[in-house]
C-alpha cells in the first residue's frame, strides 16, 4: 500500500484540512514524552480547538477527555488518529457517525479498511503524515528554513 499512499498525501488536500477548527485527537496522551501530547499542545498553541479522546484519561491540557468520538457533545471537523492501525476502522466509523470532514491517520497508522470506511462516508483522508509537521510546513516557519513547500517564489505566503 505504501506506493499508493500519494493519493492521501496531496499538498492541496493537506492544506485544506488545516482550515479545520475543531480537532479531535484520538489517543492523545497526558505523557509529555508521547508524540500525541506534543502534537496536541502544538495545535492548541496555534489556535485550534482540540478535543482529547482517550478512555484512560479524564482531562488533558485542562480539557475534558472523552472515551470515544461518539461522546463528544460538539462538532468535530477533523479526527487525528494516534492509535494502532487495527483500531483505525472503528475510529473511522465513529468519524463517519459524527460527520467529520477529515480523517487524519498519523505516521505509521495505515489502514486500508479505515480509509475505505471514511471515503464511503465522504470523509477526506490524509494518511501517514503528521499534522504538526504539515502545519509547520504550510502555515508555520518551516518554509522559511528551506523545506520543500512545492512553490517557487521569493514571496512569503500568508496563511
Amino acid at each position: 500500500m505504501s506506493e499508493s499512499l500519494a493519493k492521501w498525501q496531496q499538498p492541496d488536500t493537506i492544506q485544506t484540512s488545516l482550515n479545520a477548527k475543531n480537532i479531535a485527537i484520538v489517543g492523545l496522551s497526558s505523557n509529555p514524552l508521547r508524540a500525541s501530547h506534543f502534537v496536541g499542545l502544538y495545535l492548541l498553541n496555534n489556535g485550534y480547538q482540540i478535543t482529547p479522546v482517550n478512555p484512560t484519561e479524564k482531562e488533558i491540557f485542562g480539557l475534558t477527555c472523552y472515551p470515544n468520538l461518539l461522546e463528544i457533545p460538539h462538532e468535530i471537523d477533523l479526527v487525528d488518529v494516534f492509535r494502532a492501525p487495527d483500531a483505525a476502522p472503528g475510529i473511522a466509523q465513529e468519524a463517519a457517525t459524527i460527520g467529520a470532514d477529515f480523517l487524519w491517520l498519523q505516521f505509521g497508522v495505515i489502514s486500508p479498511e479505515a480509509i475505505a470506511i471514511a471515503e464511503a462516508a465522504q470523509i477526506t483522508c490524509i494518511v501517514d503524515r503528521c499534522i504538526k509537521i504539515e502545519h509547520a510546513r504550510y502555515r508555520g516557519r518551516m518554509h522559511w528554513l528551506g523545506f520543500n513547500t512545492e512553490q517557487i517564489s521569493a514571496r512569503r505566503r500568508e496563511p
